[in-house]
């Protein structure tokens, strides 16, 4: 039922992206021709994209093409869409992952400080910090970051994915990853120092929306009665939250951290663009600014289905998680 539910939503995605691209102003054909071109010369280029059918009959070439592995072809930069779109996406899914590593670790450790001082006055500024993270957006955090750590006290690199110096001994684009493997810790530092501050951008505003949902759970869980038992026993605080409350609040957390994930990874083409961070966020810009009709299709065709599998994975580790709902 999940996977039909899935695929219906993606067969929507598909379809309303490809009528609205095609609807709003502008005219990627124009854009690619010089001023001089002559009417032949736009229809012969329109018939080599297919844009001189219908809509509907445009829609239903591109979509046998996708079914057998085809997203077309690029306008601008005259290359396979997938072979494009898969050169990119490792960058973004590095970063989102960083991204997501730091709010996790981040959020934890400030709903867990809540949890063991609330009532005080650091639970008030652990509150008041997270209000100030959720108000202020992801690329704003972006722009104070690069004035504090990319120009005022440079420690931090502002643009670029890695330095153009070093040599790239990789197979994949998956760098950061393949850095480790392959033991070459120059190369991670050197690409980890670029995805920092992006990475940390994009984090601040999820790491207190965790902070507080976990940080609510834990509260609303220090009160059931198995946690009453184990302060009984004698064991300290800590132990009560950490061991006794915390796997059991965790538990709606984990969801809220699944469907924010897909936000992350949304929010990263901002985040790539003002980094000029070479991910795939950056290249949708460019393919909305130049009107490549078949690279944006497969940028969001691709978002929609990491969207679509992420919170299925989650729903389903949810189920296996929670035992209520496994054994319902």
């Amino acid at each position: 039922m999940r996977l039909a539910t899935t695929l219906v939503t993606l067969f929507g995605v598909a379809v309303i992206v490809f009528v609205v691209i095609r609807v709003v102003p502008g005219d990627p054909i124009a854009m690619m021709l010089p001023p001089m071109a002559t009417p032949e010369d736009i229809q012969r280029l329109k018939a080599l994209y297919g844009l001189d059918k219908s809509i509907a009959e445009q829609f239903f070439i591109w979509l046998g093409g996708v079914l057998h592995g085809d997203f077309g072809t690029s306008i601008t930069m005259r290359q396979p869409v997938l072979g494009l779109v898969l050169g990119r996406l490792p960058a973004t899914l590095e970063l989102s992952v960083m991204a997501l590593v730091i709010a996790v670790i981040w959020g934890g450790a400030l709903a867990l400080a809540g949890t063991r001082w609330r009532g005080s006055k650091a639970e008030a500024a652990i509150d008041v910090g997270n209000g100030m993270a959720l108000s202020v957006p992801d690329f704003l955090w972006g722009l104070v970051l690069i004035l504090f750590f990319g120009v005022l006290w440079p420690v931090f690199h502002i643009s670029g994915r890695v330095s153009p110096s070093l040599e790239l001994p990789f197979t994949t684009n998956f760098y950061l990853f393949e850095s480790v493997l392959r033991l070459r810790f120059d190369l991670w530092a050197d690409i980890v120092s670029h995805m920092f501050m992006p990475a940390l951008a994009l984090a601040f505003p999820l790491a207190a929306i965790i902070a507080q949902l976990l940080k609510q759970s834990l509260k609303e869980t220090m009160h059931l009665d198995y946690v009453t038992l184990s302060r009984t026993k004698g064991y300290g605080e800590n132990h009560v939250i950490t061991r006794e409350a915390l796997p059991n609040a965790i538990l709606p957390t984990l969801t809220l951290v699944g469907v924010q994930f897909t936000f992350l990874i949304g929010g990263t083409v901002i985040i790539e663009r003002l980094f000029s961070y070479e991910g795939l966020g950056n290249m949708a810009i460019d393919a909305v600014i130049n009107r490549d009709l078949p690279l944006i299709q497969g940028i969001v065709i691709l978002f929609a289905v990491i969207f679509t599998g992420v919170n299925l994975i989650v729903d389903l580790l949810y189920t296996v998680l929670n035992p209520r709902l496994r054994h319902a």
